[in-house]
């Protein structure tokens, strides 16, 4: 009987796997990649009895994989804030924590599984899931400082930005990597006290990277909305997305997005609906090809080159 963790590459995830592996220590096999890799069940090659851990991928974008583990014979055990698909599994091996909220994300339904144990790890997975106002109240009912609170914020945004990229190699640690580093400290803010050579390389990459993306050149801005720009280079692959988060930060009452280009003549595209107003991210992308997401942050995998001027039109007039 094996174990497996399938995991979202991102801060979510890995906060999420880290809370549960803290809570039952054991050697599992890592299913994981680039954040907008979400597509990542069917990866599996699980057997009879073999149990399943699946955290912060959309249940919709896997369910035939789910359904075929269940009919195998595995336990799934299945944890997201993403739209899960109009049913659920119906299997007595299937069990879920499933909440759409814009104000929840998956560490934070992991904490209330676990009823707090490693609270501080949830506070870091909903500041790098961009929930700040979320981030900050949790904080302040913990007891925690300004300055233990920024320290968890900056942990949570440089692990969601290690994230992003169109493979493992435009990112500074493979997820999977990431979490074996960090899974060695029950509280973050011993991480970020020790600063271990990955905690180091990663703000250092952050930092360096958010100075170039702060440069890149508005592509369209209109009341609502506001996109940038981004070239088909590694480290643009890198901060497009924690580049939207930050940019939505500063304009909430516009929704934001990242365009980067693609080799292939197609853009990738991150979307952010307005904070004040956080729904319509999902429609949006969903009305092009390989989009998808959650009502306040969505993305686009390969926008076509011919269909921009198309999304600059819906960006400006959907929130209008």
């Amino acid at each position: 009987m094996a174990t497996y963790d399938v995991f979202n590459g991102d801060a979510d995830g890995i906060c999420a796997l880290i809370q549960l592996r803290l809570a039952e220590p054991m050697e599992t096999e890592l299913i994981t990649g680039v954040k907008r890799d979400i597509s990542l069940v069917q990866q599996l090659h699980a057997g009879k009895r073999d149990h399943v851990n699946v955290l912060d991928i959309s249940l919709d974008k896997n369910r035939e994989a789910v359904d075929n583990l269940l009919a195998a014979g595995c336990s799934v055990f299945y944890v997201d804030h993403h739209f899960p698909g109009d049913t659920l599994p119906d299997a007595p091996t299937f069990t879920c924590l499933i909440d759409t909220q814009a104000t929840t994300c998956t560490s934070l339904l992991v904490d209330r599984h676990l009823r707090g144990r490693f609270h501080r790890w949830a506070i870091v997975a909903a500041f790098g899931d961009n929930l700040n106002a979320v981030g900050e109240e949790l904080a302040s009912k913990a007891g925690m400082s300004v300055r233990q609170t920024e320290s968890l914020k900056t942990l949570g945004v440089c692990m969601n930005y290690n994230g992003y990229g169109a493979t493992v190699e435009d990112l500074h640690f493979h997820p999977g990597d990431l979490y074996r580093e960090f899974v060695r400290f029950a509280d973050p803010l011993e991480l970020i006290g020790s600063a271990p050579v990955a905690w180091k390389r990663l703000s250092e990459g952050y930092e360096d990277d958010m100075a170039r993306g702060w440069d890149a050149p508005v592509l369209s801005e209109s009341g609502k909305s506001l996109v940038l720009k981004l070239p088909d280079e590694a480290w643009a692959r890198r901060v497009s997305g924690v580049l939207g988060n930050e940019l939505a930060n500063r304009n909430p009452d516009k929704a934001c997005a990242i365009v980067t280009e693609k080799a292939d003549d197609t853009y990738l595209v991150s979307i952010r609906a307005p904070l004040n107003n956080r729904i319509g991210a999902d429609e949006v992308a969903s009305q092009f090809p390989t989009g998808g997401g959650r009502k306040a942050a969505a993305g686009i995998n390969a926008l076509p080159a011919g269909q921009l001027d198309e999304f600059l039109g819906v960006m400006s007039s959907f929130w209008a």
